[in-house]
């Protein structure tokens, strides 16, 4: 039977678990790797442990889902989570040598290690105002400090999520000073969050290796996501028109015999044949948006 992995929710001893673990008196030290996910885990994030194994001695997995990358108007009250699920997969997949899932990471007002366990909600503000402003920043924590990539956080998903990646790099940057890994594994389904990370590492000197694990998919191709639980059936096949619009533009690419904007009409129209709605279509450099 596997080994149940430590569950541990507050900052301070996470930070100690990993430099006891690690540094051992009369043990070599011992490398770290870090997983981290919002939760409502699924067998993508199950491949990232795995693949976690073969970087470090030592495996801590993250659940926390970010108020700091969520609007006003997305889904942060909805977002799906399962903790016990979780921690039952975990388990099973076995390797896991910590669980850390703090209540509220911008809690700065407890000095007795009580962590706030209040879901944050996000409130109505006006539409204009939503679009500036997360929803960490309407619940009033006091937060303000933001790390941002600023090329790298603009067009693509930036464009209509002008909060999200900003919100990712702190984070992220948080869950490193507290976890203090040596390697650190995301999926490259977040695509553009991977590559933000690699440069914000690079660019701020920390001590992290990176490593961008390959998307995992269902069996009908999907790409897997937490929040595919939330498709209906129509849903599912608008989302799976993303799949087959990637698929058919590789292989026109592939074939030489289509232009760059020929393979990019291609996907906004297999996309849109489905009754999906166009965000943006980009291929080298070129962006095409639709309402």
């Amino acid at each position: 039977m596997e080994k149940q992995p430590e569950v541990i929710r507050d900052k301070a001893c996470m930070r100690a678990w990993s430099r006891r673990l690690r540094f051992e008196e009369g043990k070599e030290k011992r490398s770290l790797a870090l997983v981290p996910t919002m939760g409502f885990l699924h067998e993508g994030h199950l491949s990232l442990i795995r693949e976690a194994r073969a970087y470090a001695d030592l495996t801590v997995v993250s659940i926390y889902v970010n108020p700091g990358q969520f609007s006003p108007s997305e889904d942060l009250a909805s977002y799906p989570s399962d903790l016990r699920g979780d921690l039952r997969k975990l388990s099973e997949v076995g390797g896991v040598d910590a669980v850390f899932c703090p209540g509220n990471l911008y809690d700065y007002g407890s000095s007795d290690g009580v962590v706030n366990e209040g879901v944050f909600a996000a409130p109505t503000v006006p539409a204009e105002e939503a679009k500036a402003s997360s929803c960490l920043e309407d619940g009033g924590s006091g937060h303000e400090s933001w790390i941002r990539v600023e090329s790298l956080e603009r067009g693509l998903c930036g464009k209509s999520r002008p909060v999200f990646f900003r919100g990712v790099a702190t984070v992220v940057a948080k869950l490193f000073n507290i976890v203090e890994p040596d390697v650190a594994i995301f999926g490259k389904k977040d695509y553009q969050q991977w590559r933000l990370i690699c440069r914000m590492v690079r660019d701020l000197d920390f001590a992290v290796k990176i490593i961008g694990s390959e998307i995992v998919r269902e069996v009908d191709g999907l790409a897997m996501s937490s929040r595919n639980v939330r498709l209906l059936h129509g849903e599912r096949d608008k989302a799976l028109s993303i799949y087959k619009a990637l698929s058919e533009a590789k292989s026109a690419g592939l074939n030489g015999q289509s232009t760059c904007q020929e393979i990019k009409d291609l996907v906004v129209q297999t996309v849109s044949k489905a009754g999906g709605k166009i965000d943006y279509a980009e291929q080298a450099g070129s962006a095409y948006r639709s309402g």
